[in-house]
């Protein structure tokens, strides 16, 4: 992997919208926006093939769901542009075997399943075209072109989530009144293509001049609030104010949070939704204070395979990333620890889930989602 390290005036945002702009590709070419060296120094790796996108998945240099199978995806794309193959069938096996390791990388966010399982499907329909059969620099480009499709697609859903989540936050309120929300963890540019998820609903908010301030929790033991979201706030002047994890349901007590807003690894049939370690207690503190939870997430963080939240694996972290900060050991030798990187919130506590097709929710008197009826009735 070669690091570009990017001094503080370099130009790593979007001239349009001045997102940050966390995934750079031009065909055959990816750098991603090492998150793990942020807030401080701004470094751009290349990928260069679909190891070094699977170790910057392993590493979190890139994370957030959407983030991970664009990642994911377009290294596939690098590395299928720099490869020669002899049969269609090469390139089919290739794409198997690379698809295969890069799921081996996270476990617990669903859109680098999905997006692995659609891409495979599409290579082996693209095997087995007659008329014309395709030759194997066509099956390649083909495929490229449909991984490429991702990033604009993922701008456009994120942006519809935005909408369709301040709609939702702002319906029943008098006109033009102005509201602030609580996030976790980091759902923006950052963690997709472009815009972000909970965070394109602060976005929109602010943008149409109804929020009065955005909240986010430092979301620890790996800080992406306080690292990422506060540095895509204060850089798109965005009003907003940090807290620690611990410090949420006092927010909640004392300050008038009209909505908590967090994204999703995965939603599961019944609505039940994984996301970073800390949402559970969120939503836990919320319903007690009569706070709307939502959840955004594109139709791609959805998973109807599983039943509920407890078929969810949930990835497993290292104790380093509680006993030590920035290198240093903080905590005594020999302490054990426990490091989900997630948690499952409930159906019961979720106000309602946020796609870029619209928003779920649930019927009257009911504690679960619906949600493939929502997918077939949107399909």
């Amino acid at each position: 992997v070669c690091v570009c390290v990017c001094p503080f005036f370099f130009l790593i945002f979007e001239k349009k919208n001045m997102s940050l702009q966390s995934i750079v590709y031009n065909r055959g070419e990816l750098k991603i926006l090492n998150q793990v060296s942020l807030p401080l120094t701004h470094e751009y790796e290349d990928i260069r093939s679909v190891q070094d996108g699977w170790r910057a998945i392993r590493d979190m240099h890139v994370r957030g769901a959407p983030a991970i199978a664009i990642v994911a995806a377009l290294s596939l794309a690098v590395e299928l542009l720099h490869t020669s193959f002899d049969s269609v069938g090469a390139v089919v096996e290739h794409i198997r075997a690379a698809l295969a390791h890069l799921k081996t990388s996270r476990p617990t966010a669903v859109n680098l399943f999905q997006m692995c399982a659609r891409v495979e499907a599409e290579a082996v329909e693209l095997q087995a075209r007659t008329s014309p059969a395709l030759t194997a620099a066509e099956v390649v480009q083909e495929v490229v072109a449909g991984l490429e499709r991702m990033l604009a697609d993922d701008i456009a859903d994120n942006k519809a989530i935005g909408h369709y989540g301040a709609t939702a936050i702002l319906s029943g309120l008098p006109s033009g009144k102005q509201v602030s929300v609580l996030t976790h963890c980091n759902t923006g540019s950052l963690a997709t293509a472009g815009y972000g998820t909970a965070l394109g609903i602060i976005r929109s908010l602010h943008s149409n001049g109804r929020l009065v301030r955005a909240y986010c929790t430092e979301t620890r033991p790996y800080n992406q609030g306080a690292r990422l979201t506060a540095f895509e706030l204060v850089h798109e002047h965005i009003p907003a104010t940090l807290i620690t994890d611990s410090m949420a349901a006092a927010l909640m007590q004392q300050h008038d949070i009209a909505a908590v807003v967090v994204g999703a690894d995965r939603v599961v049939r019944n609505g039940d939704t994984a996301n970073k370690i800390g949402t559970y207690m969120l939503a836990v503190c919320a319903h007690h204070h009569n706070i709307p939870f939502y959840v955004a997430a594109p139709v791609t963080s959805i998973d109807p395979s599983l039943a509920t939240g407890q078929d969810i694996e949930i990835e497993q972290r290292s104790p380093e990333e509680m006993t030590h900060f920035r290198g240093q050991q903080v905590t005594p030798t020999g302490i054990a620890c426990w490091n989900p990187a997630f948690d499952v919130t409930p159906a019961a506590l979720i106000t309602a889930v946020v796609t870029e097709k619209g928003v779920i929710r649930k019927q009257p008197g009911e504690t679960h989602f619906d949600v493939p009826a929502f997918l077939a009735k949107h399909a």
